[in-house]
């Protein structure tokens, strides 16, 4: 009985904000309105990360890879091809998905902190790429004027065509988290060693989750197309991931993010990537041989 009065309270407060969310756009200016919809986007970006760190203890840094590449391939299609721009919509968190299905099949051996690390430097190189190939990506300097469908260029129809997504997909996420699936993601979160002895694949479940949360990832990137008619290089960069996250903490996210590179610098200055294939080259031989001479 107290279960199913919650939940029909839940729907109500969901219901409700709902219609004050569709009330904004006829109570606010336009700059107001914009902001409205960029808030609802990294909602959804934050909560697709949630999914694999909150929910899946996967140490996901550089997420925002997906959100920029979700906005890229979006953009893409619409300026680049000849296809109906409805389809960037789509191909933008496809593309995130593959592309977070690759990632994830390189990284997903790693454990925690070296899983995290290799994804920084994978995401850093996709970021090189789409910064230095201007023919193709504008570079640094973006690709701006993306001319989106006629029923979402207004900002009002931008808001709206962003609400409805961003609610699908948080109903989406949400049926994620409560099925058998998401019960599953949680034991591994809270014990992978446990959850593989009584016969989970845990590698399985946490790469699917993976590519869950890169595709919703890349829808929250294909929806600022829709709202800001852009795309930059620093939207695939990988402090965005880290702001997302400590800027849920403390408002001195950015002091943060300055003494985390400071530590890179002085206990990482080959860089992760180096520093990993250092590793990689000492090989459990030579733990072995410290451990002997120790």
């Amino acid at each position: 009985m107290g279960e199913r009065l919650l939940d029909k309270n839940r729907i109500i407060l969901t219901m409700g904000a709902l219609l004050v969310l569709a009330l904004v756009p006829l109570a606010l200016p336009r700059f107001y309105v914009y902001m409205a919809a960029i808030i609802l986007i990294y909602g959804l970006f934050a909560t697709s990360l949630n999914l694999v760190l909150g929910f899946g203890g996967i140490y996901q840094f550089h997420h925002a890879v997906f959100y920029g590449l979700g906005a890229y391939g979006c953009a893409l299609v619409i300026m680049k091809s000849s296809l109906s721009p409805w389809l960037g919509f789509v191909v933008g968190p496809l593309v995130s998905a593959f592309v977070g299905l690759i990632m994830g099949v390189i990284c997903i051996r790693l454990s925690k902190l070296y899983f995290g690390m290799l994804q920084i430097s994978l995401g850093s190189l996709v970021w090189a790429i789409v910064y230095r190939w201007y023919s193709f990506t504008g570079g640094d300097d973006g690709i701006h004027g993306i001319a989106v469908p006629d029923l979402i260029s207004s900002g009002r129809g931008s808001y709206y065509f962003t609400l409805i997504v961003t609610a699908a997909c948080f109903f989406v996420m949400h049926r994620i988290i409560d099925s058998s699936f998401g019960s599953v993601l949680q034991g591994i979160r809270d014990n992978p060693v446990r959850s593989e002895m009584v016969g989970v694949n845990v590698r399985r479940h946490q790469l699917l989750a993976l590519v869950i949360a890169s595709f919703f990832a890349g829808v929250a990137g294909s929806l600022f197309v829709a709202v800001d008619t852009s795309v930059f290089p620093d939207m695939l960069f990988w402090t965005l991931s880290m702001e997302t996250v400590i800027s849920t903490y403390t408002v001195y996210w950015a002091l943060v993010l300055g003494i985390l590179m400071v530590l890179v610098i002085f206990f990482l200055p080959e860089g992760v990537l180096g520093w990993l294939v250092r590793k990689a080259k000492e090989g459990p031989s030579t733990k072995a041989r410290l451990d002997a001479e120790g």
